[in-house]
């Protein structure tokens, strides 16, 4: 059966028995229909949450085979609550650009979902839709501010850097220009459309810790100059009020549950290569308020979303996590390794033996953090068994803990390896992680610490564009934010097709942003594509509904 017949076969229990289950005050829960519900941000405590074991799932460098993080996720989840813990997994929103587009669905798999799986993957609960409607409020209060000729603040429109976004991928939006047709129609200038989840508001959503505070996050954003060179942000156009009140619901978490019974908090998704790439604070507090064991992934290989998971998430937050689970395939690793995608499902220990350095490198890195890891295996059918004990003997001598885990065709029930594995590393662990960097340092010195610590670069290349910027972030004191660097997934390196563990690279920085609402600089290597296009047959072809409003073809 495909994910979305599994799915569908599954009896959900009301929304309100998954809110007692995970201890909420009853009818404390705001509901969205039966099966879906906003939760409200009075219920977190923060003195309850510092006492939850915080879990990250990880994953190596991802490949075109996938490596099935938020399967491993919900598996987990679902193996923890089997050996008697109270468990919630914590997760972000599937974006609709990627459901329609090449990847499909972002809700699990197979026998390790969350449900209701066509809800989740189609508007949920809106919150995409009001994080885009304030982020296009501001872009039309610039336009309407650089056309007025009583309220205008001298906005330079060369210097504007805030674009409109919209959830779907639409490569024709990514460049255009607004304001034809005379005078009344606004000032011609350049522009263009991102997808939603590379919006800052996203971004910043992800990171606020009540509605105030991301109200004063929000009037924080950096827009641009005047005609005079005086720095202009959201608060000075008086924004913010408004941009709130439209996330006034966006910003509760919801619940949900798994295919088990177990509670599901979903909240928020920010891209992992142009932003944290990871659920929002508030969801993940949310969890661990309630929870022994509060499950969360990052976006991407360790390198990317799990980096930035640490160095932004948990500074900005005060979170530590226990352990990271390094989410690994056999046929990823053999990708790694040099074997074509076509022939993965082969059994070829060399190949493995070829790709296992850049599993090696994000183990590497995860150490680096103060944090245990352990190695998932996320098994599939064709895994052979000397493949399975390669890995195993490999982690070894590593000094590694590692778990075979068949989340997939099992649930909870193939994850009672790696669950007990969790507990036995959490229940003992006590000291906090370590940040790679801290915040205070200078800009380069941040950039290059990421590059040559977690990529493996020898150095950092920076262009006569991204030197200005370094320039204007010290003019306009903006140096001790933190870092996010825009790089590919596909590579350690800013190479895409620098597979497996390279060395000796130089990673060049192009440019750098200012992402001064959500708290951090942007520094973007190689070709990043925050509004991806369609592919020739998008999964949206595959989609369908009947007369009584069935689903199919989602996957």
């Amino acid at each position: 059966m495909t994910d979305l017949e599994i799915a569908q076969k599954v009896h959900l229990k009301p929304i309100g028995d998954i809110a007692k289950r995970l201890g909420l005050p009853e009818n404390s829960i705001e509901y969205y229909g039966k099966n879906k519900a906003k939760i409200p941000l009075s219920l977190i405590d923060k003195d309850k949450a510092a006492k939850s074991n915080l879990i990250l799932v990880s994953a190596i460098s991802p490949t075109p085979a996938g490596e099935g993080k938020t399967t491993m996720s919900i598996g987990l989840t679902e193996g923890l609550n089997r050996l008697g813990k109270r468990a919630t997994v914590v997760l972000r929103e599937p974006s609709l650009g990627p459901v329609f587009g090449i990847k499909g669905g972002a809700t699990g798999g197979g026998y390790s979902q969350v449900l209701p799986m066509e809800a989740i993957n189609l508007h949920f609960t809106g919150d995409f839709s009001a994080i885009e409607k304030a982020h296009n409020l501001l872009a039309a209060l610039i336009d309407n501010n650089i056309q007025s000729k009583t309220s205008t603040i001298g906005l330079d429109p060369r210097t504007i850097s805030w674009k409109r976004v919209v959830d779907m991928n639409d490569r024709s939006l990514r460049n255009i220009i607004v304001g034809l047709g005379g005078t009344a129609s606004g000032i011609p200038r350049e522009t263009g459309f991102d997808i939603t989840a590379a919006s800052e508001i996203m971004a910043i959503l992800c990171l606020s810790e009540n509605l105030m505070d991301l109200k004063k996050r929000l009037g924080n954003i950096f827009i641009g100059y005047t005609f005079d060179k005086k720095p202009i942000y959201a608060r000075d156009l008086k924004a913010q009020g408004a941009m709130t009140a439209l996330l006034k619901e966006a910003i509760k978490p919801n619940l949900v549950q798994t295919m088990e019974g177990n509670p599901a908090i979903i909240h928020g998704g920010p891209f992992a290569n142009i932003a944290q790439g990871t659920n929002s604070v508030i969801a993940t507090r949310m969890g661990m308020t309630f929870s022994e064991y509060t499950i969360t992934e990052a976006g991407f290989g360790f390198d990317l979303g799990a980096e930035k998971f640490f160095d932004i998430k948990c500074q900005s937050a005060g979170l530590s996590p226990k352990v990271v689970v390094l989410t690994t395939t056999i046929r990823a690793l053999k990708y790694h390794g040099g074997t074509p995608l076509d022939q993965l499902t082969q059994p070829d220990v060399s190949s493995l033996q070829k790709g296992f350095p850049n599993l090696e490198k994000h183990v590497e890195n995860i150490k680096r953090f103060n944090v245990t890891p352990i190695i998932a295996i996320n098994q599939f059918t064709t895994d052979s068994q000397e493949e399975i004990d390669f890995i195993r003997t490999s982690a070894e001598k590593m000094n590694v803990p590692v778990a075979l885990a068949n989340v997939w065709g099992k649930g909870g029930e193939g994850a009672l390896e790696l669950a007990e594995k969790v507990i036995a590393i959490a229940e003992k662990t006590v000291e906090n992680y370590t940040p790679l960097y801290n915040w205070d340092s200078p800009v380069k010195e941040k950039i290059e610490t990421i590059a040559t610590q977690i990529y493996g670069a020898e150095y950092v290349d920076y262009s006569y564009q991204a030197k200005r910027d370094l320039k204007k972030i010290n003019d306009l004191k903006l140096d001790k934010l933190a870092i996010c660097i825009a790089k590919t997934q596909k590579s350690l390196s800013d190479n895409p097709k620098l597979l497996g563990r390279p060395k000796d690279f130089i990673i060049t920085v192009r440019e750098i942003e200012i992402a001064a609402g959500a708290g951090f600089l942007i520094p973007i290597t190689g070709s990043i594509m925050r509004m991806p296009g369609l592919p020739a047959h998008p999964a949206s072809e595959r989609i369908d509904i009947d007369e009584n409003g069935n689903i199919t073809g989602l996957f």
